[in-house]
């Protein structure tokens, strides 16, 4: 009978002792940084990709590539991307003051799956009041951003706002407004104009400049900028620097031959990204649906989704750069 005591006071000592051991080691790893390795998306991307913290508490994270370069950025926020480079370690101690989700995310295209390398951070701590969500303007709009859109009216030449300009003739007061803008296209705004007696002495071309001049208008040279520079960050891997659709990754989303859609014929589950320098799509847009899409992402097409990524002003400010590829915009980069 001693016998049995003897093994079972062992096994109430060890579990005693664990107890103390387990939360001391953590405590250490925790001091020291958890360490995550990167890894492209097609071989396992972020481990781990879920990590917890309280809200207030550090977090020290070491962050090491198995592969190639990689990089470590947390979306919605000011705090610049990391590098992360293979066989080194690159030590981050992130803050946050909110309990929440918060999704990390790699910057450095390393192949097409690229953008699935991204992991989340939950961040616990005393219930805040959550305001309510104000919902995307494409669904307050109504609009279905998968529909199949196509402009029934070209211009023959870019329209320029600087010509437009030139004309000395504003577009209705109206029709300038930020709320109009954001949820009208181009080319409902020309046929809008066309039909403005006021402006019936203008040929086709002039009315598309004056279309031109009202889209600049409604995009400050700063936001421009920001939005060239998330456009060429998350953007030009796919749809090429010139907006064209011929990105480097551009022939493996129409075609895949690797990853997860190596089973897949070209254009299921995945298509050539778009050309944005072509009017047929772009002139029947508008600013809310192209917020969508990125926003949400194109189901079926590969074309990933930025909600988590970007705050609402990024992607006004990328809306507003992708207009430079069907606009002559005197303020644009």
């Amino acid at each position: 009978m001693r016998k049995y005591e003897w093994i079972a006071r062992i096994i109430v000592i060890g579990l005693a002792a664990a107890a103390i051991a387990v939360p001391v080691i953590m405590r250490l790893e925790r001091s020291q940084g958890i360490v995550i390795h990167a890894r492209m998306a097609e071989t396992g991307g972020w481990s781990p990709e879920t990590l917890t913290v309280e809200a207030g508490q550090p977090l020290r994270l070491r962050l090491t590539s198995d592969d190639v370069m990689h990089s470590f950025a947390i979306g919605q926020s000011d705090q610049p991307p990391v590098d992360v480079i293979p066989g080194e370690i690159t030590e981050v101690t992130l803050n946050f003051d909110l309990p929440g989700k918060y999704t990390f995310y790699c910057t450095r295209w390393c192949s097409v799956n690229h953008w699935r390398m991204r992991g989340t951070i939950e961040v616990t701590g005393p219930e805040a009041a959550v305001e309510p969500v104000k919902p995307p303007l494409y669904v307050t709009l109504g609009l279905d951003i998968d529909a199949k859109i196509h402009a029934e009216a070209i211009p023959d030449l870019l329209p320029s706002a600087s010509r437009g300009a030139e004309l000395g003739i504003d577009a209705p007061i109206e029709y300038r407004a930020r709320e109009y803008y954001l949820a009208h296209s181009p080319e409902a705004l020309w046929k809008t104009l066309r039909g403005e007696a006021s402006l019936s002495h203008l040929d086709d071309q002039a009315i598309w400049d004056l279309v031109a001049l009202t889209w600049q208008a409604n995009a400050t040279p700063q936001e421009l900028s920001a939005g060239q520079r998330l456009y060429a960050t998350n953007c030009a891997a796919c749809h090429g620097e010139k907006g064209a659709g011929d990105g480097v990754f551009a022939g493996e989303l129409d075609a895949p031959k690797s990853g997860e859609h190596a089973e897949m014929p070209g254009g299921e589950m995945a298509a050539r990204p778009m050309d944005f320098t072509t009017p047929d799509h772009m002139l029947a847009a508008s600013p809310a649906r192209l917020q969508g899409k990125i926003l949400r992402g194109g189901m079926g097409t590969g074309m990933p989704y930025w909600g988590p990524i970007f705050t609402a002003e990024q992607t006004w400010a990328l809306v507003a750069y992708l207009w430079t590829f069907q606009f002559a915009l005197e303020d644009g980069p």
